[in-house]
């Protein structure tokens, strides 16, 4: 009697099984990939002796099967660790990034990518991220090729190339992002006051009062340590220009300033308004939009009232982008200041006096803000600016090191919210009053 009762309730069990298998299959999330590798063990048990087919008593013989300890095996245990394709084009270009399941990146594998009617790529430095660049205009098929530990999609994913750079902020740009942990900063952070080397021996080190339109604050980065923002708030500061990266000089990576986090939150609860600075070693116009989308990134989620500036400057003749012609770099920082701007925030850029001069056209950067960085009592750059770096030696109450003095002439409204979900920057700076002409009369 038992024994018949055991074969009646194998055969529901199994026929219950076998009619909701492609049901309970789909709500695991198990591809037609792992269906054709269980079918492909079963051939092969098949060929051993074992049975093949649709073996209705199969779970007889599994010991764990009425074990109530036993849960599905996740979908990694077929194949090894799922990874997926993530990718994105400025302009002729191609970026693939291979992610786990949760969106980070898989690294320490050389993974192969297969260009439909392209070739293969491999990533060799095993970062997860594989670059192409030199595409012609075009809608291209991407596939992942098998690797060992891993379970790829079974699938052909297409994007389109364009011919022309669009000047919007990258939706995976946050993969770029790296910390001064993952680089060796004292090779890669090699920005250079210029302002300083051309410094006359004029210029006023005291913390300016401020006078008329012209409003007083700083500009910091970790070089200036951490910050008390409520003392530099009491020191008089009306305005802080915070860094929030820069391109290495030697690799190129995107690379957040360690106190960029700490310095925005400090200055806007100590009720500062804020702007903030990036320092460029972009070597062409897709690089340009890549720095410019890091900026975007991390500064949506603030409000930003002041706008966004690229620092322009040498990494002392040894940066990558220290040899572009002026021409060149006047296009390419066009390409950020542009991506800036079509996200709806004031842009421009900034520069010593000899700089702007010579490495820029900046007739070509005349729809932009200009913050001009020269340390002299009466600047002699003969060009318009909106804000005046008139000391790197100054010192505020609340910061432990020299830091730099800065007028701004711009009206500034900061009653508008700027940050993601708020009211949004309106993209255009009230009257334009705060132009200071040739001569500079303050």
């Amino acid at each position: 009697m038992l024994a018949a009762v055991i074969v009646l309730f194998a055969a529901v069990a199994g026929v219950i099984i076998a009619v909701n298998l492609d049901t309970v299959k789909k709500k695991l999330g198990i591809s037609s990939y792992e269906q054709a590798k269980e079918t492909a063990a079963m051939e092969e048990a098949g060929a051993e002796g074992g049975q093949r087919g649709n073996d209705l008593s199969a779970f007889l013989r599994d010991e764990t099967f009425f074990d109530p300890e036993v849960k599905f095996k996740s979908i990694e245990t077929y194949s090894g660790r799922n990874v997926y394709l993530m990718m994105s084009s400025v302009a002729k270009d191609l970026r693939i990034m291979i992610v786990d399941s949760v969106g980070r990146l898989v690294t320490g594998n050389p993974f192969v990518v297969e260009v439909r009617g392209v070739g293969e790529y491999t990533d060799n430095d095993e970062d997860g991220i594989i670059y192409i660049d030199g595409l012609r205009a075009g809608e291209y098929s991407v596939s992942l090729l098998e690797a060992e530990g891993y379970k790829v999609p079974n699938t052909i994913t297409s994007i389109q190339i364009k011919q022309e750079i669009e000047y919007r902020v990258l939706d995976d740009i946050e993969y770029l992002i790296m910390t001064e942990d993952d680089i060796d900063a004292e090779k890669e952070d090699k920005e250079v006051k210029g302002a300083e080397e051309a410094a006359d021996g004029s210029e006023n080190t005291e913390f300016l009062a401020a006078s008329g339109n012209a409003r007083v604050g700083i500009d910091v980065s970790k070089w200036n340590k951490t910050i008390d923002w409520e003392k530099v708030k009491e020191a008089g500061v009306e305005f802080a220009i915070i860094r929030c990266g820069y391109r290495g000089a030697s690799t190129g990576a995107l690379v957040l300033d360690p106190m960029y986090e700490q310095n925005i939150r400090g200055a806007i609860e100590a009720d500062i308004p804020v702007g903030v600075y990036f320092f460029t070693q972009a070597v062409d116009e897709v690089e340009a939009v890549e720095e410019a989308s890091m900026v975007i990134r991390l500064i949506e989620d603030y409000d930003v009232d002041y706008p966004v500036f690229l620092d322009s400057e040498s990494a002392g003749g040894r940066g990558r982008a220290d040899g572009l012609e002026a021409e060149e770099r006047t296009r390419i920082h066009k390409a950020f200041l542009d991506t800036v701007k079509a996200s709806g925030y004031e842009t421009g850029i900034y520069g010593s006096r000899n700089w702007l001069n010579e490495q820029v056209d900046m007739e070509e950067l005349s729809d932009y803000r200009t913050w001009l960085a020269e340390y002299a009592e009466i600047p002699a750059y003969d060009g318009y600016y909106h804000m005046w770096q008139y000391t790197s030696k100054g010192s505020v109450d609340g910061i432990e090191t020299r830091v730099d003095l800065n007028l701004c002439y711009m009206n500034i409204d900061t009653s508008i919210n700027h940050a993601k979900g708020a009211a949004g920057y309106s993209g255009v700076v009230s009257g334009d009053s705060g132009n200071v002409p040739v001569g500079n009369d303050e």
